[in-house]
C-alpha cells in the first residue's frame, strides 16, 4: 500500500503560523468592476462532411433558410437541403470591464447539434448578446479546434480531446460599452475575495495609516468603503496607489477539505483534534464466478447446459486502535493515520466520525 502521505496535500492556508504580507489587489476587488457574459447562436460552415445531420437537427436547416432569405434566396417550403458541411453552434465570451468599442475579445464556439467535429470550419457573423438582450459584440472567424476525431468503415473510431468545441482568438469585435460604477460614486468599495472580519479591519487600518484617518470604513466581513477623488484621472492614480499597499490578512479558519472523487485531502494549519480513540479495520468481500458444464448421460436424451457457481469470501483485518490526545497537531494526525495504513476512503470515514463526536476542531468540507 502506498503511503497515505503521497495522496494527502498538507496545505497551510497562509503558508505559516504568521500571515505573510499581501497586496490589496491580490485579496480584494473593486465592487462593480467585473466581466459580463455574452452569448449568441450562429452557423459554422466549411466543414469536411462532419456537420450536423440535418434530418435529426431541423433547426440547422431552419437557420440556413433564414440566412439565405436575407440575401434574397428563397427555398420552397417543402425543400430541406441535406448539407453536411454546416453546424449550428452556440458562441459565448466574456466582456471584460472597461472594454471599449473596436477592441477584440476571444470567443468559444460549441456544437449544438450532432456535428462530429468543427475542425476546419468558419463561423459566420453572429451577434453576441448580454443578459439584457442588447448586442454588445459581433463574432466571426476561423475556428481553432484542439480535438480530433476519426472513424473507420467498420464503425471503429478514435477521438482525441473534444473536437466539437473550438475557439477564435480575437474573434469578436466589441460594438457597445457597458457602464460601470467606478467613476459614478463618491466612494469606492473593495470586496474581499475571502470574507473575514479581521482582514477587513486590517485592510481599512492600513489605508487609514497611510492616507490619514477616516478614509476607509469596513462595512462587514467582505466590503471596505474608501473615499476617492471625484476627478477620474486622479481616481485612477489613487486606486493604483491603494491596490499596491501591503498588509497582513487574517488567518483562515481551520478547515479540512476532502475530494471524494480523487481521494485528495487538504488539511489546514490550525486543525486540532481533541481526545478521541479510533478503531479502524478493513473488510474485504471477494466474489469468484466459476463456469460449470452439466453433461447428461448418453441415453438420457438430455441437453448440455452451462452455468456459474459463485464463491463468496469475506475477510477482515485485525482492528487497530490509536489514541489522539488533546491538542494534536497537523503532522501528528498524518503520522498516526499513516501508521495504521489507512486508505483515502478510510481517512474520510475517520475524519467524519471525529467531527460527529466533536473531537475535530475544524470545518469538514466534502466536495
Amino acid at each position: 500500500m502506498k503511503r497515505l502521505a503521497q495522496i494527502i496535500v498538507l496545505a497551510f492556508l497562509l503558508g505559516s503560523h504568521q500571515a505573510q504580507a499581501e497586496r490589496i489587489k491580490d485579496v480584494a476587488e473593486i465592487q462593480g468592476v467585473r466581466s459580463n457574459q455574452l452569448v449568441g447562436y450562429g452557423l459554422v460552415v466549411g466543414l469536411a462532411g462532419t456537420g450536423d445531420q440535418t434530418a435529426q437537427t431541423p433547426f440547422t436547416v431552419q437557420s440556413l433558410k433564414s440566412m439565405l432569405s436575407q440575401y434574397g434566396i428563397t427555398l420552397p417550403a417543402n425543400v430541406n437541403p441535406q448539407v453536411k458541411n454546416i453546424a449550428a453552434v452556440s458562441i459565448h465570451a466574456d466582456l471584460p470591464p472597461f472594454a471599449k468599442i473596436g477592441q477584440r475579445i476571444d470567443v468559444t464556439v460549441s456544437s449544438l447539434g450532432n456535428s462530429k467535429s468543427l475542425r476546419g470550419g468558419s463561423l459566420l457573423m453572429t451577434p453576441l448578446k448580454g443578459a439584457d438582450g442588447q448586442v454588445y459584440a459581433l463574432a466571426q472567424g476561423n475556428l481553432v479546434v484542439g480535438g480530433l476525431g476519426v472513424e473507420g468503415a467498420d464503425g471503429s473510431s478514435v477521438t482525441i480531446n473534444v473536437p466539437s468545441v473550438g475557439r477564435i482568438p480575437g474573434g469578436a469585435s466589441i460594438e457597445r460599452e457597458i457602464n460601470n460604477p467606478f467613476a459614478a460614486r463618491d466612494r469606492i468599495t473593495l470586496n474581499l475575495k475571502r470574507p473575514d472580519f479581521t482582514t477587513a479591519k486590517r485592510l481599512a487600518d492600513t489605508i487609514n495609516r497611510v492616507l490619514g484617518p477616516d478614509n476607509a470604513f469596513p462595512q462587514d466581513s467582505v466590503s471596505v468603503s474608501i473615499n476617492a477623488p471625484k476627478d477620474i484621472s486622479q481616481r485612477v492614480g489613487y486606486m493604483s496607489f491603494i491596490e499596491n499597499l501591503e498588509f497582513q490578512p487574517g488567518e483562515a479558519a481551520a478547515r479540512v477539505i476532502v475530494n471524494s472523487r480523487t481521494g485528495t485531502v487538504v488539511i489546514g494549519n490550525h486543525v486540532r483534534v481533541y481526545s478521541a480513540a479510533v478503531s479502524h479495520g478493513n473488510m474485504t468481500v471477494t466474489i469468484t464466478n466459476t463456469n460449470q458444464v452439466s453433461q447428461p448421460n448418453a441415453l438420457s436424451e438430455g441437453e448440455t447446459v452451462t452455468g456459474q457457481q459463485s464463491d463468496v469470501t469475506v475477510t477482515q483485518d485485525d482492528n487497530r486502535m490509536f489514541l489522539f490526545n488533546t491538542g494534536v497537531s497537523l503532522d501528528q494526525i498524518v503520522r498516526a493515520v499513516n501508521e495504521v495504513g489507512a486508505s483515502p476512503g478510510d481517512l474520510v470515514a475517520i475524519l467524519e466520525s471525529l467531527k460527529q463526536v466533536g473531537a475535530l476542531s475544524a470545518e469538514l468540507i466534502v466536495i
